[in-house]
């Protein structure tokens, strides 16, 4: 299989402080990870270090072969990881619609070319000579068609340029912007995956917690990642709607190959969701990789949950 990241030897201090001690893992394409521990075990301290919000003490991250250990959230963004938060982080004021508007990429028309930019620097000219005209002459109607002119001006070779992807689109030839369109449509389509589609009118602080948890998600999904972070996407969920969200991802992954390394602190919880291999960590080191079936038996990871007379009796949720 592909690795889509890798982790080597991260180690992040914080003064006297070792948070995260030379820990090593890697999450392939396709994939649906865990990232256990308990409390302070360095869970979302390795998150923010890969995301590009740490800059790590010493190790090497990379993000689909490229090395990010030095890099910048939004460059690291760009290649395609996008990450939640444990507290969701929505614009409270805004419908979900617009929540999930936001996050897609290249939504701004690209520059204008050389060509273009003299057309609209000699009809700027033209527009200015028209405006110094109608200042000389203190006419209001020439100083207002001259306003006018300008505007136009540059309005037209900008709709020129690109006509389909202007707003000049939509006041000429009376129809919507067809990425626009597309953007809806994938909006509708997400929360069609998530299945709350009824939400879409709401506003976000309308919300219930798990609503907003989900909200997020599908606002993370909207920037066509290939990696996706989530941290502690279910944390304070009811556990049936934790379990319809841990059942969407998974059926996000088949579905459409994207990678997940998912935070969460219940043990218990995660070992039946249905995950392809577990990550756990202890007191900021890696205690061991593998499936839930090794994890469940692992008698380290026992003891480190539960102390040394442990069990992994589920308990009832």
């Amino acid at each position: 299989m592909t690795a889509v990241m890798k982790v080597e030897n991260l180690r992040m201090e914080f003064g006297g402080l070792v948070a995260v001690n030379d820990v090593s893992f890697e999450v392939n394409e396709g994939e649906f990870i865990g990232l256990i521990g308990p409390n302070g075990c360095g869970k979302s301290t390795t998150f923010n270090c890969i995301s590009g919000l740490l800059n790590q003490t010493s190790g090497k991250i990379e993000v689909f072969g490229t090395d990010v250990s030095k890099m910048r959230p939004d460059e690291i963004q760009s290649l395609g990881v996008t990450r939640t938060f444990q507290h969701t982080r929505l614009w409270r004021e805004m419908s979900v619609i617009e929540n999930l508007l936001v996050p897609p990429r290249d939504q701004f028309r690209p520059s204008l070319t050389v060509s273009e930019f003299r057309k609209a620097l000699s009809y700027g000219i033209c527009g200015l000579l028209a405006l110094l005209t109608a200042l000389l002459a203190q006419s209001m109607l020439v100083e207002y068609l001259a306003y006018l002119t300008t505007i136009t001006a540059f309005g037209m070779v900008a709709w020129w340029s690109d006509p389909q992807k202007h707003v000049w689109n939509s006041l000429i030839q009376g129809r919507n912007n067809p990425p626009e369109i597309e953007r809806l449509s994938k909006v509708y389509s997400t929360l069609d995956q998530l299945e709350v589609p009824h939400m879409a009118p709401n506003l976000a602080n309308e919300l219930s917690g798990g609503q907003s948890k989900l909200v997020d998600i599908g606002r993370s999904m909207m920037g066509d990642p290939r990696l996706l972070l989530l941290d502690e996407p279910v944390a304070g969920v009811a556990g049936p709607l934790a379990m319809k969200i841990f059942a969407n991802l998974r059926k996000l992954v088949d579905e459409t190959g994207v990678s997940v390394l998912i935070i969460e602190h219940n043990m218990d919880f995660i070992l039946r969701q249905g995950v392809d291999r577990i990550v756990v960590m202890n007191e900021g080191e890696l205690l061991m990789v593998g499936t839930p079936d090794e994890v469940r038996s692992n008698r380290a990871v026992i003891e480190a949950y539960l102390g040394s007379g442990g069990d992994t009796r589920e308990d009832s949720e």
